[in-house]
Parts: structure tokens; C-alpha cells; sequence
């Protein structure tokens, strides 16, 4: 008999597209807490990886990539209203399938916004249009006469999602420490002006990856903990940020968008060529890569202060991400190739021999500088706690399981973002699978120890001005 807490009973069916790293890693966590049996539950996928595990649970596993042409006719018999369709996959637009769920009248949810294939790296179509703030608009137009649509949540795994509910949970912290409120913000604009009052000028998502496999990278290989094409998708992309109001010192290669709530900017290169500073508490300062997700864009807009049209308030809002070093490696050699992606494609799983992933928020400018808050999961931690999972695809699952049951309790929310989820309700189905859970100051800054070697152009009246956090 499991043990394991049912935190929702769920009638429906749910249907489920993509079955990597991710999908395989999610299932045993969907079938232990939430109420479904297996035969109310579907697998589409473009491969036969992970059907031996599908078969395992008795669950019907359909190999079959989903295309612009056939996506209708293949979930069209499967898919119905009240059912809910989870999205883990890659090259699948998630604006036409959540268009296709409403119409069914099915849920909907995904970790990040995906367009058809060519949608991040098409040299035809205008940088700007590649980027993650195009996509986030493109979605959020959905909302347009569907407030009361059936709950569609955007972009909800480890980060983009899970961030974003460590971050109020950061936010309180700091407060508390402070000797300031002890009440929970009721509102984004609340969410605005505790963090204003903070001082909070900058929010890195600072991740940085020690997990090692027995099996050393292979030259013409891409290897990762997740996802190979995703990331190299991702990466490919022009590097975005939040683009905080403290800001005065704006990049050569930055651009402006000239549409949509104008909460962030973009570089005139892709995220895995921009190298920027962070810092945390197991590794201490480290170079990142400044990879465009979501959250950059949907903290820093959320958080935006306003009078009019003049923005009062709001952070810088980047992710900072330092791979596994045999990704490190392959961003390397993949960069080399003038962006042509390697032969060959390995996701570390059971050769995985150590390490941590370190994934948090470092929330910095104010009183005492810097505070990071997040998960110091291990891979040894991560297979104990979830089979078919290693520390990366963990903070990932149970990001995507505690979406899956707000999404359920809550219905019919129409188009959702990860910041206007109960935290506290994600947080609770969360920190039982994120191993230490801490909250650490530091007095590091992105001019700690510079111009020891060679004079450099900083910009010292501010120590987290980006042109200070940026790697020239």
C-alpha cells in the first residue's frame, strides 16, 4: 500500500506528449499523487524511448510525432472535455494546442512555450521574433475573451515555474529578516512594492550543475542532463533579460521590442555565446551562461511598478546557467561549429556517478547585498526519492506534478503564468523532493576581486549594474 499523499483525485483522462527525460521522470510522480489510473492515461511521443516504462505501468504509449498537419487527427479521439493534455515535449507549438484543448474543452500545461519546429532558430525570420518575450506575447494573447477558459498554465517546470514560487518565498525571507512584515503580499502589485521596499535590484536564476557520469563526453557528442534538444534550442536563441529600472548603462548589442508590456530586452547573440557572473552558496561566484527562458521575462514584468506609462520599479531578471562541465564542454565544441549541432545526442541518467544540481534565486542590491534561496539536490538524493529520475529532471517533475494539481483544484483560470500560482500550495507538494532547501547572504558582487589581473571598464557606483555582471 502506498504511503505517498494523493493530493487531487483527477477523473479525466490526462494525455501526455513527449516522453524524454522529463516525461519518464514525471509518470511515477502522477501516478503517486495524483488519483488516476493507468488506463486513463496516454503517451505521445515521436520515439520508442520509454516504452518498456510505459508498458511497466500499463499505460497505452502512441509513437507518434505530432506535426502542423496531423496534431488534430492524432489527440482529436484521445482528448476530451474535462481531460488534461501535458505538454513535455519539443517542436510542438503550445499556443495551437492550447488553443486545440480549449476548444475540447481540455486543461493544459507545459514548461515552456514552444513553437513549430524553426520557431527559435529560422535565420529568416527577425531576432526579435525568436526570442522568448515573441512567444510569451503570442500566449498571453490567448486571453482575449478567455478569462473563464479551461485552466491553461504556462510554462511550469523548474524554471521556467518553480523559481518563481522560491522567489516570494526569498522575498519573505529577506522581509523577516529585515524586522519587517510578516503578511503575505495579496497581489502582484504588492509582490512589486515588497520587493522595491527591499531594494532588491537584481534576481539571478543561479544554477550550477556538478552532476559527473562515468562515460566522458566523445568528441562530435552532445551531452546533458536534460534535454539535448531543448537546450540547444534554447540556447540558439537570442540571450534575453528582464531590464531592471536601476539600469543606466544599456549593452551595445541590446535591443528593444517594439510590441507587447516592453519588461525586457534581447542581445544581438545567442544565450550560450554570453557569459555573465553569479554566484552560489556550494560553488561561490561561477561564469554562467545567460540562457533565455520565461521567467526572465514573467518576474521582471510581474514585479513592475508603475505610474502611467513610467515604470517606477522593476529588477534586472536573468538566468545564469552553469551546465553539467560535459555539457560545458559540448556548448563548447557546439558553439565551434558555428552553432551546427553535434552527431550524436546523450542525456546522463544511470551513468551519472555524482553530484549536485544547485538551483535557486539570488535576490541582490538591497541592505545585505545578496541572498540566494533554492534546492541543493543531489543525484543520490533524486534516486532515492523518484525512480527514473537524476537531480536536474527532479526539480523539474515536481515542479511539473504541483502545476498538474493547482491546475486541477483550479479549472477554469483560462491562460495561467507561474506567478500567479499560490506559492505556498507548490511549495508544499515541492520541498519534499528538492533535498536541502536553503537560504544563504552572501558579500560577493560581480566586482568581487576584479582588475586583478587587467584594468577593466566597470561601472563602480553600482556593483550590479549589468555591464558589471556581464563576461566581455
Amino acid at each position: 500500500m502506498s504511503t505517498h499523499e494523493v493530493y487531487v483525485e483527477f477523473p479525466g483522462h490526462l494525455v501526455l506528449i513527449g516522453f524524454g527525460s522529463i516525461g519518464q521522470g514525471v509518470l511515477p510522480l502522477i501516478l503517486r499523487h495524483i488519483g488516476i489510473s493507468p488506463e486513463r492515461l496516454t503517451i505521445v511521443t515521436a520515439d520508442d524511448v520509454g516504452r518498456e516504462e510505459a508498458a511497466r505501468y500499463g499505460i497505452k504509449f502512441v509513437r507518434q510525432a505530432l506535426t502542423r498537419e496531423n496534431f488534430r487527427r492524432v489527440l482529436d479521439p484521445i482528448l476530451g472535455r474535462g481531460d488534461f493534455l501535458l505538454n513535455v515535449s519539443v517542436d510542438v507549438s503550445s499556443v495551437a494546442l492550447i488553443r486545440f484543448c480549449w476548444e475540447k474543452g481540455a486543461m493544459y500545461l507545459d514548461t515552456c512555450t514552444e513553437p513549430w519546429p524553426g520557431g527559435y532558430t529560422d535565420p529568416t525570420l527577425p531576432a526579435a521574433k525568436r526570442t522568448n518575450y515573441a512567444l510569451r506575447e503570442e500566449a498571453l494573447g490567448l486571453r482575449a475573451g478567455g478569462a473563464r477558459a479551461p485552466t491553461a498554465v504556462l510554462t511550469h517546470g523548474a524554471n521556467p515555474g518553480l523559481v518563481s514560487h522560491l522567489l516570494k518565498q526569498a522575498l519573505l525571507n529577506i522581509a523577516k529578516d529585515a524586522g519587517g512584515q510578516d503578511s503575505v503580499p495579496a497581489s502582484r502589485t504588492e509582490w512589486g512594492e515588497l520587493a522595491q521596499r527591499l531594494g532588491v535590484k537584481v534576481i539571478h536564476i543561479a544554477e550550477h550543475d556538478t552532476q559527473v557520469s562515468s562515460i566522458a563526453k566523445e568528441p562530435n557528442e552532445f551531452v546533458n542532463t536534460w534535454s539535448v534538444d531543448g537546450f540547444v534550442a534554447e540556447g540558439s536563441q537570442p540571450a534575453e533579460l528582464g531590464w531592471g529600472s536601476h539600469e543606466h548603462n544599456f549593452p551595445r548589442d541590446g535591443r528593444r521590442f517594439d510590441f507587447g508590456g516592453g519588461a525586457a530586452i534581447y542581445l544581438s547573440q545567442p544565450g550560450v555565446a554570453t557569459r555573465v557572473r553569479s554566484w552560489t552558496p556550494l560553488h561561490g561566484p561561477y561564469h554562467g551562461l545567460l540562457i533565455t527562458h520565461g521567467e526572465s521575462i514573467s518576474i521582471a514584468d510581474y514585479l513592475t511598478l508603475r505610474k502611467d506609462a513610467q515604470v517606477l520599479y522593476r529588477p534586472t531578471v536573468q538566468y545564469s546557467y552553469h551546465p553539467c562541465d560535459a555539457a560545458v564542454l559540448s556548448v563548447h565544441e557546439f558553439c565551434g561549429r558555428n552553432y551546427q549541432i553535434q552527431d550524436r545526442k546523450r542525456i546522463l541518467g544511470d551513468d551519472i556517478i555524482k553530484g549536485v544540481d544547485e538551483l535557486g534565486v539570488l535576490l541582490a542590491g538591497h541592505k545585505r547585498n545578496a541572498y540566494w534561496f533554492g534546492s541543493q539536490l543531489s543525484i543520490d538524493e533524486a534516486r532515492r526519492l523518484v525512480p527514473f529520475n537524476s537531480a536536474t529532471s527532479l526539480q523539474v517533475t515536481v515542479a511539473v506534478l504541483a502545476g498538474l494539481v493547482w491546475a486541477i483544484e483550479n479549472p477554469n483560470n483560462g491562460i495561467t503564468e507561474p506567478e500567479e500560482i499560490d506559492f505556498r500550495r507548490v511549495l508544499q507538494i515541492c520541498l519534499p523532493y528538492l533535498g536541502p532547501v536553503v537560504g544563504q547572504y552572501t558579500d560577493w558582487t560581480p566586482l568581487s576581486d576584479r582588475e586583478r589581473l587587467f584594468p577593466e571598464d566597470l561601472d563602480k557606483s553600482d556593483p550590479w549594474q549589468f555591464k558589471n555582471v556581464r563576461v566581455s
